[in-house]
């Protein structure tokens, strides 16, 4: 009699919203949070949504015990299924890291580590700093800006030098135009209707959005193209920068990467390695200065290093690293991971079919009660007091999948905050809180969020 309950129990799926799928898609597309949010206050920990012509059944989960078991399952269970990531494989290629699986992904995955972490990766200090003064010498004493205009421009060109080695020159003033038009194209909630449903897909010329991208994407593949190929015929030419890395690694089978695959790889690290960051530096440069108690600490640890004291130095401030890591908590990366089954897999009593996509809810994850306290107050001191699990803390994502970049993200970070609050006193001008609004698959502050280089008295 007990195992025929249990079965009836694990064959029952969880509750979820009644709407379709698409209105669904729709109303996440214009408030992301706010939609998680509201579900999860009706549904609690786990729900669940039938599968749909345009997409696969999906089930949130945002207990960290629910996340672990997904991100400690065996890999061989899951897919990238093409209907869940329409949107990344748009925006970045098949032949992405993030889109690849089994076998193919761990193989590209252990190409590209070395860049990411180690000495090499503290060897970019320089240039990171370089260029965030670079960029500050355009503000003007008393003059607002929006603050994401410009962690914009230091991401995209720490890229440019670090990925491509461009530092100057024509094909850098090209790339780094071309490149900041294709990301704003989906600037606002309704053009990111564009990425998500295949029907609005349609080249209708220039003065569509859809068009835009098109023509944009082709003039940056050409760009790579030719930068491939300049190097590759000019060995002298290859440096220290990731592109030089990748036309010079081979698999364990002595093959190198194709171009179609290095190309996508650089629109990968382009995109996730840019507006992502920018968007961090963003919220960060908010918070500091509109508490003013989390400044004057994050000054005092900054005046507290030796004068001769190295990047690495900077990368292991306490305060500072709290202060990013807090950041991430409110406003993560990506909302959800994505693990599509291949196989049947019972989690939290139920059993989900083939095809069904798991998605670990990150947004609602750092926004438990029970694991953060006042989840909407931003208290860097969180992450002083204590040591959260894997699956309690997961901006980056987690399991084998745990984005490569993230160490360097969090290096860049760390440099470019230190680096303008050692040099400037910035000010809001508005006191008012800015939303989190979609740009693509990320989310940004409204406005670009004003801020003000204070007159020197």
């Amino acid at each position: 009699m007990t195992s025929v309950i249990s079965t009836q129990a694990a064959a029952k799926l969880p509750d979820g919203p009644k709407i379709p799928a698409i209105i669904q898609t729709i109303l996440a597309l214009m408030d992301q949070f706010g939609s998680l949010e509201r579900n999860y206050q009706k549904y609690g920990d786990i729900f669940y949504t039938p599968k749909s012509s345009l997409f696969p059944a999906f089930v949130a989960l945002s207990d960290p015990k629910a996340v672990e078991k997904v991100l400690t399952a065996n890999p061989r269970l899951f897919e990238v299924g093409k209907q869940s990531s329409l949107a990344v494989r748009v925006l970045l290629g098949d032949n992405s890291l993030v889109l690849l699986d089994g076998i193919e992904h761990q193989k590209r995955r252990k190409l590209l580590m070395p860049p990411f972490h180690g000495e090499r990766m503290k060897s970019y200090g320089q240039t990171i700093v370089d260029v965030t003064k670079e960029v500050m010498a355009q503000w003007q004493e008393g003059k607002s800006f929006s603050i994401r205009d410009y962690t914009q421009q230091i991401s995209l060109r720490v890229i440019l030098r670090t990925v491509f080695g461009l530092d100057e020159g024509e094909r850098y003033a090209r790339l780094e135009k071309i490149l900041t038009a294709w990301l704003n194209i989906f600037n606002s909630p309704f053009n990111a209707f564009f990425l998500f449903f295949p029907v609005l897909q349609k080249d209708f010329g220039a003065w569509t959005p859809w068009g835009q991208f098109v023509e944009q994407k082709r003039l940056i593949h050409e760009i790579l193209q030719s930068e491939i190929e300049r190097r590759r015929h000019n060995p002298d030419s290859l440096g220290e920068d990731i592109l030089s890395l990748l036309l010079s690694v081979e698999d364990e089978e002595g093959q190198p990467m194709s171009d179609t695959e290095i190309k996508d790889e650089l629109m990968t690290m382009l995109f996730a390695g840019h507006e992502t960051t920018a968007n961090t530096l963003a919220w960060a440069f908010y918070w500091i200065h509109y508490r003013p108690e989390i400044y004057q600490k994050l000054l005092a640890e900054l005046n507290s290093l030796d004068e001769n004291a190295d990047f690495n130095a900077i990368n292991k401030l306490p305060y500072l690293n709290a202060v990013v890591s807090e950041t991430l908590r409110l406003y993560p990366v990506v909302p959800f991971l994505s693990r599509q089954l291949k196989e049947p897999f019972e989690i939290m009593g139920y059993q989900f079919e083939a095809g069904t996509a798991l998605l670990p809810c990150i947004y609602l994850i750092h926004q438990r009660e029970d694991i953060y306290p006042q989840p909407k107050q931003f208290k860097p001191e969180r992450f002083l007091e204590k040591q959260f699990s894997p699956y309690e803390y997961l901006p980056f994502g987690g399991g084998h999948r745990r984005c490569l970049g993230y160490a360097f993200a969090l290096f860049e970070m760390k440099l470019v905050l230190a680096t303008v609050l050692s040099q400037v006193h910035l000010e809001l001008p508005f006191q008012r809180p800015p939303k989190a609004i979609r740009r693509g698959i990320t989310f940004a502050p409204s406005g670009g969020l004003k801020m003000r280089l204070k007159k020197q008295v």
